[in-house]
């Protein structure tokens, strides 16, 4: 027998098709978002897993959330990474706090005021307890905070764990293709153009990191970012040595699951300069020194990586009024912003209303004449 449609009947909207651009963790975390509310997924990426994913420090804090909207963004995703982890029990992700000092103590002190104001746990620790929390501190600092609440995660395992689970839901992966341009019919972005095809979508998100400046200039924006450059080195997997981040002055370090010890001059990594060698070296022999039983380490490789960062430090995030079917999502932080980005962008490409946690992180605040967020630590 056959059923005819009761035009009266209320219709069920489409599955809205998405192409997200990149596949490091920002755009994993989008598309396992996405393909989660029942968005038709498509991924086009060069590289699984991305190309600064890989190379980044994986620190998840608040640490660097001035102004305090700011924090408050970075601490809510901190949350989000919680709850991800219930979602996916496999995510490699370590809750070890983070040993501080890496500001003058004066700065320090107003750092922990502030951040402690806004309810950040940070504690005061002089020396005995540093050398507790980290017993293989050869100059354990006279005064420190500890972040009790800060941890890290593999950002290469994480976003391939959000990525084989998006499939599993139904999203489509297009591995080592690139993107040459948008496509745009009517004012509106409608698609991404390849080498191969052309593939259209009721939405595009570009989170392809530094390969975005290029990407969006296709459609005549101009991305305001650079995408400086950072050296991690990696040590050999060793028995352990660290039992959280240390960040201290010139040297942030952290031991990864697997066992090696990473570290940069800060969490951006270092600049390579003429000699990245050389630098690596430099930075091995530094780590090395820092730590009681460190001689045993052995330099594995380093890794250079180019953050994606807005000229004012901060994110952008959110469609693009000049473009309309494009959503931007673009950031250094990305790793502690993941799980948060993924869950407001899929609620506003799904949902279609704007999410106000994400006003001042659009890209229409570099307009001619619009304020500019202030960007600092303490």
């Amino acid at each position: 027998m056959l059923h005819l449609l009761d035009s009266a009947a209320p219709q069920v909207p489409a599955s809205p098709t998405v192409i997200v651009i990149g596949a490091g963790i920002i755009g994993a975390s989008i598309a396992w978002h996405l393909a989660r509310r029942g968005a038709a997924v498509t991924v086009v990426a060069t590289r699984t897993g991305g190309e600064a994913t890989p190379n980044s420090f994986a620190w998840i804090n608040a640490s660097w959330g001035n102004p305090e909207f700011y924090y408050r963004l970075r601490l809510r995703s901190m949350r989000e990474w919680a709850r991800l982890a219930e979602d996916l029990p496999a995510l490699p992700l370590q809750w070890s706090g983070g040993l501080c000092w890496d500001l003058p103590v004066g700065q320090l002190e107003a750092y922990a005021v502030e951040h402690g104001g806004w309810g950040y746990d940070l504690r005061p620790v002089d020396r005995a307890k540093s050398l507790t929390i980290e017993p293989n501190l050869a100059e354990p600092p006279e005064f420190a905070l500890f972040a009790a609440e800060e941890g890290a995660v593999e950002p290469v395992a994480a976003a391939k764990l959000m990525l084989g689970d998006a499939f599993r839901l139904g999203a489509t992966l297009l591995p080592d293709v690139v993107v040459e341009g948008l496509v745009e019919e009517s004012g509106r972005i409608v698609g991404v153009r390849t080498s191969d095809a052309t593939l259209r979508a009721d939405h595009v998100v570009l989170a392809a990191g530094s390969g975005s400046l290029a990407i969006a200039a296709t459609a005549g924006l101009d991305l305001p970012m650079s995408s400086p450059p950072g050296l991690i080195v990696h040590s050999r997997p060793h028995a352990k040595i660290l039992n959280g981040l240390v960040i201290a002055p010139h040297l942030h370090m952290r031991q990864t699951s697997e066992g090696r010890v990473i570290a940069g001059s800060d969490f951006g990594g270092s600049d390579p300069g003429a000699d990245p060698q050389g630098v690596a070296d430099d930075l091995f022999s530094a780590m090395k020194a820092m730590l009681r039983n460190g001689g045993g380490l052995e330099l594995e490789t380093f890794t250079v990586g180019h953050r994606p960062t807005p000229v004012d430090g901060f994110p952008i995030i959110g469609a693009v009024d000049q473009a309309p079917g494009l959503y931007l999502a673009v950031m250094h932080s990305g790793v502690t912003l993941a799980p948060l980005v993924g869950l407001l962008a899929a609620n506003e490409i799904i949902g279609g209303t704007p999410d106000a946690s994400l006003a001042p992180l659009r890209f229409s605040r570099f307009a001619s004449g619009n304020a500019r967020l202030t960007h600092g630590r303490a």
